[in-house]
């Protein structure tokens, strides 16, 4: 299997890691999955931000851990979790860079959210 590639965040993909500064919780299958006032927000590129939520604040007993992976060449390999309660639509519906490339070492220990896989991402 050949190594996969690592990029470094630059001005052509700039990638910019921050307290998100407020609360943050993930509501699935009608209950509360995750609940922060220690989230931190990642912005790359021109994509959404992203909220990363550390894993202690991520009721982490309502997720199951996929076989899905995907490789970003910024960020590194990421593993997914489905929430069971969510239904259908949140298979692979978190992901985690759980040994995450060194220009975003700080969303090791984080779990991130696809939005239109869970009920809301509220941020207050």
């Amino acid at each position: 299997m050949a190594a996969q590639p690592v990029l470094v965040p630059g001005p052509d993909h700039p990638i910019t890691i921050e307290p998100a500064g407020h609360r943050v919780t993930v509501i699935a299958g009608g209950r509360i999955i995750a609940d922060s006032q220690r989230a931190l927000t990642l912005r790359e590129a021109n994509y959404p931000p992203v909220h990363y939520i550390p894993r202690e604040d991520v009721e982490m007993a309502a997720l199951v851990r996929t076989e899905h992976g995907t490789h970003c060449p910024y960020k590194g390999d990421a593993s997914y979790f489905s929430i069971p309660a969510g239904g259908d639509r949140a298979v692979d519906a978190v992901w985690s860079y759980e040994t995450p490339h060194d220009a975003v070492a700080a969303i090791a220990g984080h779990l991130a959210f696809y939005p239109d896989r869970v009920d809301a991402i509220k941020a207050e």
